[in-house]
C-alpha cells in the first residue's frame, strides 16, 4: 500500500503511469474549439445573392 503498489495513487505516480486511479488528460481535450460556422453562413448568404 504505497509506492510499490501499483493499485494505488501514490504506485502511480512512482511508477510514471496513468490509469484509472490517476486519470490523465490529454493535450487534445484542453484545447479551446474553433468554430468555423460563422464564416460558412457568410458564404453561403454571399452565393445565394448572385
Amino acid at each position: 500500500m504505497g509506492k510499490g503498489d501499483i493499485k494505488t495513487r501514490r504506485g502511480k505516480i512512482s511508477n510514471g503511469s496513468f490509469g484509472k486511479r490517476r486519470p490523465h488528460v490529454s493535450k487534445a481535450a484542453t484545447k479551446p474549439k474553433v468554430k468555423n460556422g460563422a464564416s460558412k453562413e457568410v458564404e453561403q448568404k454571399a452565393k445565394s445573392k448572385k
